[in-house]
């Protein structure tokens, strides 16, 4: 046993005579771990849980039965959508473990992303209330909007419905961040034990586990917000003499959209914290200082390295994900009803349920391109290793032509009015710049990132002339990534708002006002395949955690050789929905910033269509909102390279004091370094969080006071509307220079590991792992947290709204 051969000496020096020997890993299994909800439930007899889920389907169809026909559709397929990732999960948890040193190293790990889950959620939920009190507080002394007033909704209703949507988001964000880890942490071990026999085999595991998460998470999403809509229906009795609108009623979902991003942020920087701290400690010293190969079991940091992959990158992109199906959600719905009520359309339901439509025929073609994967007969070790990109290319592309067919008919059966009778195509066309905008990107991110491609092979050949020119070149690629983007970002408005714009739906007084609806839809439709965006999103963190559990327990060349194909894939796929994230956050903010326009001049009771920032104080909270970005960016890299200075001083400490470590003859210290990375990324998530909170707040606060001595009653709404503007343009920038670096400094170092320009333990190895780790808080934290960011910015200053307003 390995636990015997560690302690006595009995281990040869060479890997060859450690992997001649039976082993397994020490136990580090501690108690299962299962929120508090799930253990209810498993506590519950089957036949009473039966009962009681029977009940509850009931009453959600009674609910969307009275609400719309569309509802009960939309709670239909969800429903189906949750039975089909059932049988995903039944089929990836029936493959095997492999043999006990694998299954050994897959509860270390799963043991330490459970418990730093546990913590790092508990920390949120306490941050969670207190900010629900603060809204709570806020709600009861602001005024209300004449829509209000005329439904005879008081501050009390609004200040409770606001906080119970803000409470249900932050709930359901925490799942769906659950959810992504859950699955991950059991589906690496399988992998593992799958590309002993064939690499494709391991390539359905990968994305079927991954797939499973996605279903979940996007289902959640727009279940959760179908629910809040049906349950507000019914309880206000919308559309009723003297009671509330349709149209007005997306507003009441905004407190949803808030508390799935104040959560995603937070597991955002947390989860990228602990998993970049850990990762920048395990390279510096392992690979640089003791050339080492990476996951090599006698790195003290290797576990916690693995459990960063699963808190990082599973859980905290679910919640990412969640969030920006929401926010995205919740917007479209609101400028669909004020379209509609604006166009005076009979039946505006279509206009407001669109979004939810789309995202529901998401989940059944995502499904498809899902269980398109299949594995095949010849795929073995001693086969030529297919291309797993191409394959999960292939899969998205049907996702995608089966995106443009649901797409012509959701806006066909929904968006068709006899005032336009043919709107309904241009609206189509806005969903099919959408689709064409993702693919895009998809491809753009993938031509930087992948090292097939020539800027990521310039790159590692700038690490053979030193660290310095690899920094260069990553930062230069970095820098002129964004071009391309930045130019799809602005034709798919451009594009989409002149669609919108002309087609044949007028207000009153004959003014076209389609645009900004079209806008919203150019959004749903890149976000049409989110579910299969996010499929490949996870599978990247499942793979490199199975070259993990391949590389500690020793397994043939071969395995690792195609767990290291995963990986690189994996890296390739993370980078691209990183890009689809900042892409569709872009578009969405957009239509946030619509929205809070509207908001601001309904509390106002004064139109507010424009923001001047030739006006001092606009133009001065246009540069905090640009700030705010770098600031952030820089705090919340900061903190990587803080924590990763403690992992380094560990693990050097251990290497000095545990000499034997190099040949196998004592232990390193794993706990160590788990407990180390799991402290310092929960303390230092709490800065840069809180100042993007508190931000938006001050600032609108802080003028409105100004404003109501200059006789500027606006002054306050507007200083933030050219804040959230400035950051978001600003967020969109950084974000993909972080992201395409971060992606493309790694797969630079995993091109030399091919063997290419000296391969492993070279010195140019050693430069391209300087740049990897100088990308790794790019890619893993600062960037992707910027997604969060942006969207959060727009949902509190919708919240806040009134906080920025002179009382009447």
């Amino acid at each position: 046993m390995m636990d015997d051969d560690v302690e006595t000496g009995n281990m040869g020096m060479g890997m060859g005579l450690y992997a001649d020997r039976p082993r397994t890993f020490p136990d580090m299994r501690t108690k299962p771990y299962a929120p508090l909800v799930f253990r209810i439930l498993m506590g519950i007899n089957v036949r009473v849980l039966l009962i009681l889920l029977l009940l509850s389907f009931g009453a959600i169809f009674y609910i969307g039965a009275s609400t719309s026909p569309i509802i009960v559709f939309v709670f239909s397929v969800c429903i189906i959508s949750f039975l089909f990732s059932i049988y995903l999960t039944k089929w990836v948890l029936a493959k095997d473990e492999g043999p006990p040193e694998m299954a050994q190293i897959s509860y270390a790990i799963r043991d330490g992303a459970e418990g730093f889950f546990r913590t790092q959620y508990g920390t949120i939920s306490k941050m969670a209330f207190l900010l629900a009190l603060m809204i709570l507080c806020i709600y009861l002394f602001r005024d209300t909007t004449p829509q209000q007033e005329s439904s005879g909704i008081g501050r009390t209703a609004s200040a409770y419905i606001t906080v119970l949507a803000f409470l249900l988001g932050a709930l359901c964000s925490g799942i769906a961040g659950y959810v992504g880890m859950w699955v991950s942490v059991r589906a690496n071990v399988r992998v593992s034990s799958a590309a002993r026999r064939s690499a494709r085999e391991a390539l359905q595991i990968a994305v079927r586990a991954g797939g499973f998460s996605a279903i979940v998470v996007v289902g959640m999403a727009v279940i959760g917000v179908s629910i809040l809509y049906a349950a507000f229906y019914v309880w206000l009795r919308v559309n009723s003499p003297g009671s509330m609108k349709v149209t007005d009623l997306p507003l009441l979902l905004v407190g949803y959209g808030f508390g799935a991003s104040f959560v995603a942020l937070f597991a955002q920087l947390g989860g990228g914290i602990y998993t970049k701290a850990a990762d920048v400690g395990a390279d510096l010293v392992g690979k640089v200082e003791q050339g080492i190969p990476e996951d090599d079991p006698r790195n003290p940091a290797v576990i916690a390295d693995l459990v960063g992959d699963n808190v990082g990158d599973c859980a905290a992109r679910g919640a990412d994900l969640f969030e920006s199906i929401a926010a995205e959600i919740i917007s479209a719905m609101i400028l669909g009803g004020t379209m509609a009520q604006r166009c005076k359309i009979e039946d505006p339901s279509g206009f407001i349920l669109f979004p939810l439509v789309v995202h529901s025929f998401d989940l059944v073609i995502s499904s498809v391109g899902i269980l398109s994967i299949t594995s095949t007969r010849d795929s073995g070790l001693k086969c030529p290793i297919e291309d797993p990109m191409k394959t999960l290319q292939k899969g998205y592309s049907v996702t995608v032509v089966l995106a443009v067919l649901t797409f012509g008919v959701s806006t066909r059966w929904m968006l068709y009015t006899e005032q336009a009778p043919s709107a309904w195509l241009n609206f189509g066309l806005c969903g099919l710049v959408g689709i064409i905008t993702a693919y895009i990107f998809v491809w753009i991110t993938k031509y930087y990132t992948d090292y097939k491609h020539g800027p990521v092979r310039a790159l590692a050949l700038a690490s053979s002339t030193g660290h310095g020119t690899n920094i260069i070149a990553g930062v230069s690629l970095g820098l002129e990534s964004t071009a391309l983007p930045v130019l799809a970002i602005s034709i798919s408005i451009i594009s989409a708002f002149w669609l919108g714009h002309s087609s044949g739906l007028v207000d009153e007084s004959g003014n076209p006002t389609g645009g900004l609806f079209g806008t919203a839809v150019a959004t749903m439709g890149m976000l049409s395949t989110a579910a299969y965006v996010l499929t490949m999103d996870m599978f990247g963190p499942i793979a490199d955690n199975a070259g993990g559990i391949v590389e500690m327990s020793q397994q043939p060349e071969g395995v690792r050789e195609i767990t290291d194909v995963l990986d690189a894939v994996g890296n390739t796929t993370k980078a691209t929905t990183k890009g689809f994230a900042i892409g569709s956050a872009a578009l969405a903010s957009f239509l946030l910033f619509s929205a809070y326009m509207d908001e601001v001049a309904a509390f106002a009771h004064t139109p507010f269509k424009e923001v001047d920032i030739a006006i001092p104080e606009v133009f001065i909270g246009g540069l905090l909102g640009s700030m705010l970005i770098f600031l952030f960016s820089g705090w919340a890299c900061s903190a990587v390279g803080r924590t990763a200075q403690e992992v380094v001083n560990e693990v050097r400490r251990q290497f000095i004091e545990r000499p034997g470590i190099m040949d196998y003859k004592q232990k390193p210290d794993y706990g160590r370094c788990v407990g180390i990375v799991a402290s310092a990324s929960l303390r230092e998530m709490i800065k840069p969080g809180a100042l993007a909170i508190i931000s938006p707040v001050v600032v609108g606060f802080i003028f409105r006071v100004l404003g109501h001595y200059g006789g500027h009653p606006l002054l306050g709404a507007k200083v933030v509307a050219a804040m959230l503007m400035f950051a978001t343009v600003s967020g969109i920038l950084m974000a993909l220079f972080l992201n395409t670096a971060g992606g493309a400094w790694d797969n630079a170092k995993k091109y030399i590991e091919t063997g290419a320009l000296g391969g492993k333990g070279s010195d140019c190895h050693k430069a391209a792992v300087t740049g990897d780790t100088v990308g790794d808080p790019f890619k893993d934290t600062a960037g992707p947290s910027l997604h969060v960011l942006i969207k959060m910015l727009a949902t509190i200053t919708l919240v806040m709204a009134p906080v920025f307003l002179q009382s009447n």
